[in-house]
């Protein structure tokens, strides 16, 4: 059972759960978009910035280092004048795009019954 399987061997409930940082980290809204963006190949922070318009450069920033500092992207920098960098999905961050995609492929089948229940809700 799924709910079991969350829980640790000591019992400790989900708020406690080992792994809810990083979860909350992947559930975030600019991680997946960016992980997403990089699916397609290694891309330099102005690609990665103007795929994703709607972020603030700061916030790009934070998120690339974090997604860096869990092992999901690495970072490359190029001896050029002014230097380049380059961020491309690990072996790790490959391993996230077939549970992310079955997410995105299960909102998309669900999209209409959602928007439908939003409308009933708020009436």
């Amino acid at each position: 059972m799924l709910q079991e399987r969350l829980f640790d061997p000591q019992g400790r409930d989900l708020a406690d759960c080992p792994v809810r940082h990083v979860l909350d980290h992947l559930a975030a809204k600019w991680t997946t978009l960016i992980v997403l963006e990089l699916a397609a190949g290694p891309r330099r922070f102005s690609q990665v910035s103007k795929a994703l318009p709607d972020i603030s450069k700061r916030m790009l920033t934070q998120s690339l280092r974090d997604l860096e500092r869990d092992g999901l992207i690495r970072r490359t920098v190029f001896p050029t004048k002014p230097p380049s960098v380059e961020y491309a999905l690990t072996a790790m961050g490959q391993s996230l795009l077939p549970p992310l995609l079955g997410l995105i492929e299960w909102a998309q089948a669900h999209e209409v019954q959602i928007a439908t229940a939003r409308q009933a809700y708020t009436g």
